[in-house]
């Protein structure tokens, strides 16, 4: 009997998957990953030895999420297509790379996965297996003829699980899929795929609506080391966090109270189809915002040029499924040494559905207010700057002089 390691949501997919492997005589062990999603546990447990997996390996993610795949993420100021935080692209090779180790001690040839063959999942988890693998052998239900004649969509799934008596959460009524994790929480499908229907209130989960978050502002300061957040202080109340995975948790409940971090876009995917996403990243927001704004005052502005250029890729590999890629490797590197003096302390205002940086302080800093001022010369000599601007331009009127003479030419 083929030993294959599931990796199991608990939701519908999955959950079917689970049972349908099982059917075709294969001993799955479900693989649930604790990435910080709102999740009994114990129930999906249950639900998976009730469905006839012969094992359930849970494993407890989340500080590593925070520490290798998220705090870099937000080092680097990696956003797809500048809006999307990459919440579900961030932790899916973490979940793929624990899957490989699992199918490694289970002595298992075979992973498996409820990713659709038209969306970015699949590539993230296959990149992986493949990446830490070679050997690997990858079964995906839903690009095999079997299982594509089986179920057509969502309905044929449900219709399976009540025939099956599988417990599920997805329903007719709502039928869009969610994926949650510490990072963010995602909805799309169904009724989402509609990119002209605005999603109903009551989608949203993880914040509240900023037309109902309070109406006094909270006042907190990030502190950052080498580009990494280290503390977080609600100046209200003096609440302090330091424990990277603490500091994260507390960042999400208070932007989930202001409402901070919605977003609802259409985006490209990897396999070249446009989709409809509804994204909820409050505590990934604050940071993003806090960060950015202390590289303001503390980093060179021709690296910060450059990161931010490479930013852009950095963004698209990982939400392409390359994170254990040669390339992947070299831009982290470049990161990493671009926030080597990225240091001090921003202060916040959370107030309706915005994180506002407000001030700033650095060790590093490369401000120097008597250079800025207009009122005093600071050791800036304004009259230098007219040769700058004639130096600068040359080039500009030596081109305009051609664009003249090719007109008047047209002209004749």
């Amino acid at each position: 009997m083929d030993k294959i390691v599931l990796a199991y949501s608990g939701g519908l997919d999955t959950s079917v998957i689970l049972r349908w492997l099982i059917e075709r005589g294969h001993d799955v062990i479900a693989y649930i990953a604790d990435v910080g999603q709102d999740e009994d546990f114990q129930a999906a447990e249950a639900r998976a030895l009730a469905i006839g997996a012969s094992k359930v390996c849970i494993e407890d993610l989340k500080r590593e999420f925070v520490t290798d795949y998220i705090t870099p993420a937000i080092q680097a100021n990696a956003i797809y297509e500048g809006r999307y935080l990459l919440g579900t692209a961030l932790a899916r090779p973490l979940i793929a790379k624990r899957q490989i180790d699992i199918a490694a001690r289970e002595s298992a040839e075979f992973v498996s996965h409820g990713a659709t063959g038209k969306g970015n999942d699949q590539v993230r988890f296959e990149l992986t297996y493949y990446a830490l693998n070679p050997a690997i052998k990858v079964i995906a239900p839903w690009k095999t003829a079997e299982f594509l004649d089986q179920f057509k969509g969502r309905p044929d799934l449900l219709a399976y699980a009540d025939a099956h008596g599988i417990e599920v959460k997805a329903t007719r009524a709502k039928p869009y899929s969610e994926d949650d994790n510490l990072f963010h929480i995602s909805h799309e499908s169904g009724i989402l795929e509609d990119p002209s229907h605005a999603a109903e209130a009551d989608i949203y989960s993880r914040t509240v609506s900023p037309t109902d978050a309070p109406d006094t502002p909270d006042r907190i300061t990030v502190t950052f080391k080498d580009g990494v957040a280290v503390e977080i202080v609600n100046l209200a109340d003096g609440t302090t966090k330091t424990d990277p995975l603490e500091l994260f948790i507390f960042a999400n409940e208070l932007g989930s109270k202001h409402g901070i971090g919605r977003v609802d876009m259409v985006e490209n995917r990897f396999v070249g189809v446009k989709s409809r996403g509804i994204y909820e990243t409050p505590g990934g927001t604050i940071l993003h915002a806090a960060h950015r704004d202390i590289e303001g005052i503390a980093m060179d502005r021709e690296v910060m040029r450059l990161r931010d250029m490479l930013s852009a890729i950095f963004a698209e590999l990982i939400y392409n499924g390359f994170w254990f890629s040669p390339e992947m490797e070299f831009l982290a590197a470049a990161m990493a040494r671009s926030q080597e003096f990225i240091d001090g302390t921003v202060t916040v205002e959370l107030y309706k559905g915005g994180a506002y940086p407000i001030a700033r302080t650095s060790p590093s800093s490369l401000y120097d207010q008597d250079l800025s001022s207009m009122d005093i010369e600071g050791g800036f000599d304004q009259k230098d700057s007219a040769g700058f601007i004639k130096i600068n331009a040359i080039r500009l009127m030596a081109h305009n002089a051609i664009v003249k003479k090719r007109s008047k030419g047209k002209q004749r």
